[in-house]
C-alpha cells in the first residue's frame, strides 16, 4: 500500500511538471524567431584619412564572421571540448549529463557540466545566468527549439561569435585580436586550443593574469582534442610544451590613440553614448597613419633626449610633450599626440592642457601693429623701461632673454631674436583691446589677460588652438576650426554630418604674409635656425616661459602646420636653458623632416600687393646688415643705401624741435608714396609731446591717436586676476634661448 501511494505521488508530481513544461513553460519562453532577425550589438567604425578601418568603438568588443571563416582547428577544439556530441544531439545531451554527473561524483567536485553548446547558446542570447532549476528548464526547452529551427552549422556560427572569451572580448575574431594580434583565420592549432578553453572561466584561465592556469586549461583542451580524433597524441604533447604565444598589449597598441579618445569624447557629445557604441556608426576622420607614427616616435625620442640631460629628475616623474599637426586650407587634424604614452597617461596635452605660450603668441601683437599702420621695418627703441603696476609704488621692469639691449631695432629683428622690451613696448603702443580682438579672429578662444604681460604670452592656451591660428597664416590669412571628422554615416549607410570648411577672415592675406616673411626670419637668422636643415621656405616661432617651465615651437610650410609643446605636468623647470629652440624645435625638426621627405620644395605664395624691399637693420642705412623685408604697397620705406627726399614743415606751421620725425623708435617708417605732406595710415600727423626723445613714448606721455587708439595708461593698466603683475624673471619674461 505504502509503495502504491508513492508511485501515485510520484506519478501526479511527473504529470503537474509535464503539464506546467509543455503548456505554462512554453508561454514565458523568448520566441526563437528573433534569431532570424537577431543584430548583434555593432560600434562604430572608426576610419583613417584613407578610409582605412583604424579602430572600433564598443561596449562588447565584438567583430562577427562567418563559420566559414573560422579554422577547423578551432572548431574543432570547441566542440571537443564544450560539447563532443554536438553534431549528434537534439539540443540536450542525455549521455554527456550522464557523464558529467559520473565525473563530478568520482572527482568530489564540479569538473564537467552537461549542457552542450546549443543550450549555451540559449543562455547567452535569451536567460539570464542565474542557476536556478525554472532557468535550466527554460534552456532545455529553447535548445530543443532552436536545433528544430536551424541546421547545426548555424547554431555553432552564433555560440562562436557570441561567448565571450574574457578582456572584453565576444567571440573569437575579438578574441584572436586581443590575445594574439592577428585575425581568427591566421589561428594555429596551438592558439585555438588557448581560445577554447576560456568560455568556461574567462578571468580563471585568463593568459594575461593567470598564465600558468591557462597553460593547464590549454593542455586539457588537447587532450581532448585527441579524443575527439582532432589531433595526434604526438602534436597534442608538442603543442602542450610551447609558451602561450601572446602578443602582450603593450606591443598590440595602435597609433593614435590621442586622437581616437578626442573623436570619441566628440562623437558622444552630437550623438549620445548609446548610439556611438550600440548604433553602427561609420566615422571617416583626418588622421594621417603614417605622419601620426612619425610624430609619436619623434616626440618619444625627444623627450628621451631631454630626460636624459636632465639632472634633477624626481622619481616616476616624466616630462610630457604633445604634438599637433593642421592641414591650413581644410582645418583637419592630421595628427595628434598628447603625451609620451597614452596607456601611461590618458590625459591629452594636446587638447586638455592650457600653458603660457612665452614668445609663440607675439605673432598676434605683430599682426595688430601692422594693421595699426606699423611695418617690419618700424623701429622701436630697445631700452630699459618700467612700469607702475599698482599703487604701493611696484614696478615692472621687462627684460631680453640675453639681457641686451639694442637701441633702435626693427620689428623684424625683434620677431628674430624674440626680443621682449620691443615687443612690450609695441604692445602698449598698439593697445591690448587691439591685439585681444587680432587674437580672438585666429580662434583663439581661452581667456586672455588684460596687461602688457599678454605680449609675453603669460596667457594660457592650448596647443590645438595655437597650432590653429599659425594655420590661418600659412593659409593666407583664411581660419578654420580644427576637425578630425570629415563625415559620418549611420549603419545602413545614411549620411548624417559632413565637415563642409568654411573659412574666415582672420587677416588680410597681404597682412598674413608679410608676418608669415617675418616669422621665416625666425629660421633663418633668428631663435628657430635649426629648422633651416630641412632647407625649405619655413614660418615659425620659438616660446619659452617662466624658469624654462614651457618650450614651443609652431611652425608651418604652405600645406602643413605643427605645434610642439614640451613641460612637465605639475609645471616646473625642465633644466637651465631648456628653452624651445633647444627642447621642441629638434623634435618639430625630427617630425618635419618625417612628413616633407622628398616632397617637392613649395614656397608662400606673394600676394600682388606685396613687395619686398632689402633694408638696412642699422639705424644708419648705409647697408650695413642688409635684409629683405616685405610690406604692404604703399608702406615700403626706401631701399637700402638710399637717401630720403628734404622734409617738409611740420603740418601746424610753426617748426618745432623733434619734427618731422625720423623712422627711429616707436613710429612707422617714413612713407614713401602719395604726397609728402598728405597723412599716411599710422603715420602721425601730430609732433610727439614733450617728455622723452622724439618717437620714443614714454609711460607717462600721451600716444599718437593713430598709433594707441586702444592703447591702455600704464598707471591704470589691469592688473592679472591672481595677483599683481610680478617682475620679469617672476613669470612674464620670455627666456627664448638662441
Amino acid at each position: 500500500m505504502l509503495v502504491g501511494i508513492g508511485s501515485l505521488v510520484v506519478a501526479s508530481a511527473a504529470g503537474v511538471a509535464a503539464l506546467w513544461a509543455f503548456t505554462i513553460l512554453p508561454r514565458s519562453l523568448p520566441s526563437v524567431k528573433t534569431l532570424e532577425t537577431f543584430q548583434p550589438l555593432q560600434g562604430s567604425r572608426v576610419y583613417d584619412d584613407n578610409d582605412e578601418l583604424l579602430t572600433e568603438l564598443h561596449v562588447e568588443r565584438r567583430i562577427f564572421v562567418p563559420l566559414a571563416h573560422i579554422p577547423q582547428s578551432l572548431r574543432d577544439a570547441v566542440i571537443a571540448t564544450e560539447d563532443r556530441r554536438f553534431y549528434s544531439h537534439f539540443g540536450i545531451d542525455p549521455i554527456g549529463v550522464a557523464r558529467a554527473v559520473y565525473q563530478n561524483y568520482r572527482r568530489g567536485r564540479i569538473v564537467e557540466g552537461g549542457s552542450t553548446i546549443t543550450q549555451q547558446l540559449t543562455k547567452v542570447l535569451f536567460l539570464t545566468p542565474d542557476k536556478s532549476l525554472e532557468r535550466k528548464m527554460k534552456e532545455a526547452a529553447l535548445a530543443l527549439e532552436l536545433e528544430r529551427r536551424y541546421p547545426k552549422d548555424r547554431i555553432l556560427e552564433m555560440y562562436l561569435n557570441q561567448v565571450y572569451f574574457g578582456n572584453g572580448a565576444y567571440g573569437v575574431e575579438a578574441a584572436s585580436r586581443t590575445y594574439f594580434g592577428k585575425s581568427v583565420t591566421e589561428l594555429n592549432p596551438k592558439e585555438a586550443a588557448l581560445l577554447a578553453g576560456l568560455p568556461r572561466a574567462p578571468s580563471t584561465y585568463s593568459p594575461f593574469e593567470h598564465p600558468e592556469a591557462a597553460k593547464r586549461r590549454r593542455e586539457v583542451v588537447l587532450r581532448r582534442m585527441v579524443e575527439y580524433g582532432a589531433l595526434k597524441d604526438a602534436d597534442a604533447k608538442k603543442l602542450a610544451r610551447a609558451d602561450l604565444g601572446l602578443i602582450p598589449p603593450e606591443r598590440r597598441r595602435t597609433t593614435g590613440q590621442y586622437f581616437l579618445e578626442y573623436v570619441q569624447q566628440s562623437l558622444e557629445g552630437k550623438y549620445g553614448a548609446d548610439m556611438v557604441f550600440k548604433g553602427g556608426l561609420n566615422v571617416y576622420t583626418t588622421l594621417n597613419p603614417t605622419m601620426q607614427l612619425a610624430a609619436e616616435q619623434s616626440l618619444r625620442d625627444g623627450l628621451k633626449a631631454l630626460e636624459g640631460r636632465t639632472k634633477n629628475a624626481k622619481p616616476g616623474e616624466h616630462p610630457e610633450g604633445a604634438i599637433v599637426t593642421i592641414e591650413p586650407q581644410t582645418g583637419y587634424v592630421r595628427a595628434m599626440v598628447g603625451g609620451y604614452d597614452f596607456f601611461r597617461s590618458e590625459f591629452n596635452r594636446a587638447v586638455q592642457a592650457r600653458r603660457q605660450p612665452g614668445s609663440a603668441f607675439k605673432p598676434f601683437v605683430y599682426v595688430a601693429a601692422l594693421e595699426s599702420g606699423f611695418t617690419a621695418a618700424s623701429r622701436i627703441d630697445d631700452a630699459p623701461v618700467s612700469y607702475a603696476i599698482g599703487g604701493n609704488g611696484q614696478t615692472w621692469k621687462p627684460e631680453n632673454y640675453d639681457r641686451k639691449f639694442r637701441g633702435p631695432t626693427t620689428l623684424q629683428q625683434a620677431v628674430e631674436e624674440s626680443v621682449n622690451v620691443v615687443t612690450v613696448k609695441l604692445q602698449e603702443q598698439v593697445g591690448l583691446n587691439r591685439t585681444v580682438r587680432v587674437a580672438r579672429r585666429f580662434g583663439i578662444s581661452s581667456p586672455l589677460d588684460v596687461n602688457l604681460s599678454l605680449a609675453l604670452g603669460t596667457s594660457d592656451l592650448t596647443l590645438l588652438e595655437l597650432t590653429s591660428a599659425y594655420a590661418a597664416l600659412a593659409n593666407q590669412g583664411a581660419w578654420l576650426p580644427p576637425t578630425t571628422i570629415r563625415y559620418v554615416t549611420d549603419s545602413q549607410g545614411k549620411l548624417l554630418e559632413e565637415y563642409i570648411p568654411d573659412p574666415k577672415d582672420a587677416v588680410a592675406p597681404e597682412t598674413a604674409y608679410v608676418i608669415t616673411h617675418m616669422l621665416r626670419g625666425v629660421v633663418e637668422r633668428g631663435t628657430g635656425q635649426a629648422a633651416k636643415v630641412l632647407a625649405r621656405p619655413i614660418a615659425a616661432k620659438t616660446g619659452t616661459t617662466n624658469d624654462y617651465s614651457n618650450a614651443w615651437f609652431v611652425g608651418y610650410t604652405p600645406r602643413v602646420a605643427t605645434g610642439v609643446w614640451v613641460g612637465y605636468d605639475r609645471p616646473r623647470s625642465l633644466g637651465k636653458d631648456e628653452t624651445g629652440s633647444r627642447v621642441a624645435v629638434p623634435i618639430w625638426v625630427a617630425y618635419m623632416g618625417k612628413v616633407l621627405g622628398d616632397s617637392p620644395r613649395e614656397d608662400f605664395p606673394v600676394p600682388d600687393k606685396v613687395v619686398l624691399v632689402p633694408v638696412d637693420l642699422d639705424p644708419s642705412n648705409e647697408c650695413v646688415r642688409v635684409v629683405t623685408m616685405a610690406f604692404v604697397k604703399g608702406t615700403e620705406p626706401l631701399a637700402c643705401g638710399r637717401r630720403p627726399p628734404p622734409t617738409l614743415p611740420p603740418p601746424t606751421g610753426q617748426p618745432q624741435a623733434g619734427w618731422p620725425p625720423t623712422p627711429q623708435s616707436g613710429w612707422p617708417s617714413t612713407p614713401q608714396s602719395g604726397s609728402p605732406s598728405a597723412p599716411q595710415a599710422g603715420w602721425p600727423s601730430t609732433p610727439p609731446q614733450a617728455g622723452g626723445p622724439p618717437g620714443v613714448p614714454m609711460p607717462t606721455t600721451s600716444q599718437p591717436p593713430a598709433l594707441a587708439r586702444d592703447a591702455v595708461p600704464p598707471d591704470r593698466m589691469p592688473l592679472p586676476s591672481t595677483a599683481p603683475l610680478p617682475p620679469a624673471r617672476a613669470r612674464t619674461s620670455d627666456f627664448q634661448g638662441p
